[in-house]
């Protein structure tokens, strides 16, 4: 590394504390993965080595994120540098670019945005598009921002109903084993779901539209038999729907209705010779215009870093022994 080289930044120091962190964890981490030197004096960074300019990028998106409120942790930090090693102007620009579109806000008032590019894409395709199919890992918040998307066009009148569905428990959705009433016997299969509105609607006017009718939280099962005219329906852990299941629910889509579908083909409960309803669409369904499959990967996930790395070191696996 020639130390005679170097490129120079202008920062604030409240700016330097969020983006280095404490005790300076990324910047020893973009040292590291860039081999560069980095000074910070008298509100400067200077940045010596031969990869100083990659460095300088990195940090210029860093500081851009950080001045419109991110955080900027070990997910933000690894999520950026896999962007800027991408090196196009396109791309730098499009993470620019996220902190633009606020797709909702949660009950405290935290503004709701896509965090990566491919949730970006995710969310246009939604807007785009009477069926989206989101298609990824754990983490990637596949259903969160489908149902903010929801919420947020109930709360517009662009539909009248939210109808929230998932397979419970199975395919076969055998629940009369377990104790209770049919509420209690399909809450726990339905909670991810309630815990996304919950944040971003409040229980109280949960409830209050549950009771009237305006939104529904049922099992697939339910789904049959009905057609669903002016609502926002999302089918979540459609990986485990049979291919029955998943052209009864397909069928059931009305006039001024929008679908999600979320599900991640990794994840399949079903017995072994039972085929999943997803596999199936995106084979059947893939040419039809106003249905759109988009693609989320572990370069998505926005859970702790940790979920991150379990998720490459699943897909690394399963791609070798596919090999063998």
């Amino acid at each position: 590394m020639d130390n005679r080289k170097n490129v120079t930044i202008d920062i604030e120091n409240d700016i330097a504390l969020k983006i280095f962190g404490d005790f300076d964890k990324n910047l020893k981490k973009i040292e590291k993965k860039y081999d560069v030197s980095i000074v910070i004096r008298d509100n400067k960074i200077k940045i010596f080595g031969d990869n100083r300019y990659a460095a300088k990028s990195l940090i210029e998106v860093l500081t851009e994120r950080a001045n419109k409120g991110n955080d900027i942790g070990e997910q933000e930090l690894n999520y950026c540098m896999d962007m800027v090693d991408i090196g196009d102007k396109k791309t730098k620009n499009d993470v620019l670019g996220l902190d633009e579109d606020i797709i909702s806000r949660t009950v405290q008032g935290k503004p709701v945005k896509a965090k990566t590019i491919g949730q970006k894409k995710y969310v246009d395709s939604i807007r785009n598009n009477m069926i989206t199919f989101g298609i990824g890992p754990a983490g990637t918040g596949k259903t969160y921002l489908g149902v903010c998307m929801a919420i947020e066009a109930f709360k517009r009148g662009d539909v009248q109903r939210l109808i929230l569905t998932r397979p419970a428990i199975e395919a076969g959705e055998k629940l009369g084993f377990l104790p209770g009433d049919l509420q209690s016997k399909i809450d726990p299969y339905l909670r991810p779901l309630y815990d996304a509105i919950y944040q971003i609607m409040g229980a109280e006017s949960f409830q209050s539209n549950l009771e009237k009718g305006l939104i529904e939280v049922a099992p697939l099962a339910y789904m049959r038999g009905r057609t669903l005219d002016n609502a926002f329906i999302i089918l979540d852990e459609a990986q485990n729907t049979t291919i029955p299941q998943m052209k009864m629910f397909l069928t059931r889509i009305g006039f001024n209705s929008k679908v999600i579908v979320t599900g991640d083909d990794t994840q399949k409960d079903l017995p072994k010779d039972v085929k999943s309803g997803l596999d199936s669409a995106v084979k059947v369904l893939k040419n039809i215009e106003g249905i759109e499959f988009v693609r989320l990967s572990s370069k998505d996930v926005v859970r702790h870093p940790l979920v991150q790395k379990i998720v490459v070191a699943y897909e690394n696996f399963d791609r070798n022994r596919s090999k063998k």
